[in-house]
């Protein structure tokens, strides 16, 4: 659970884990500017996950490639931090599209989870944004990420046509009807009707919430 400010905001609790002690420092800075509070921040994951439980994080920001060998210990940590605190948000960031690692990250839970590239990080609020859908259960995926996610399976994407193409990226980045609708300037019943047919299309069920539908996404690109 958040923490309390005096002024009875809610405040997100993150441990960080990245090797690069400048950037480090600076997401510490940054979070702090934010308005988060980060209670652990630390050079490798084993470090993290030896002192999460004790300090209850709402969230887990991570780098994939970490000591010793810069493969991807980040992963491995998140995978291990989901199933002893479902309840953490865990938010990878990477500098490369690891599509094996997102899939398996986000087959190891369904809720708040994030994967985002870190030079394509526009802005601040970019990442506040990020933060903030999260830590409230949400799931956020760099568009990069997605499209080289659809790409994995172009068979049965052939299926679909160009305007459910679209949705469905938009979908997977963990886009609502809504949002989908204004991204793509239609009604929210047209972004139904797309979404149904491509559930039917590819087998899934369209049921649940908007990161629910980016995990069935996901199950079907594991397949």
């Amino acid at each position: 659970m958040a923490g309390q400010r005096d002024d009875d905001r809610t405040v997100v609790r993150i441990v960080l884990a990245e090797d690069s002690l400048l950037l480090r420092e600076g997401l510490i800075r940054l979070f702090d500017e934010a308005g988060y509070e980060t209670v652990g921040a630390y050079g490798d994951a084993d470090a993290l996950l030896a002192e999460v439980t004790e300090l209850q994080p709402d969230l887990a920001v991570l780098d994939v490639r970490m000591p010793p060998t810069f493969r991807d210990e980040g992963v491995r940590a998140a995978i291990e931090l989901r199933r002893r605190h479902p309840d953490v948000g865990i938010l990878l960031l990477s500098q490369y599209v690891e599509e094996t690692y997102a899939v398996e990250l986000l087959a190891a839970g369904d809720t708040g989870l994030g994967y985002l590239l870190k030079d394509r990080l526009a802005s601040i609020e970019e990442l506040k944004d990020a933060v903030a859908r999260i830590a409230d259960g949400g799931t956020v995926l760099d568009p990069q990420v997605v499209s080289q996610l659809l790409g994995r399976r172009r068979d049965p994407l052939a299926a679909l046509t160009p305007r459910e193409r679209e949705v469905i990226a938009l979908m997977a980045e963990g886009r609502t009807n809504a949002g989908i609708a204004e991204s793509l300037v239609i009604g929210v019943g047209a972004v139904e009707k797309h979404a149904t047919s491509i559930f039917s299309k590819l087998s899934l069920d369209g049921s649940g919430s908007a990161h629910r539908r980016v995990l069935a996404v996901l199950a079907w690109l594991q397949r």
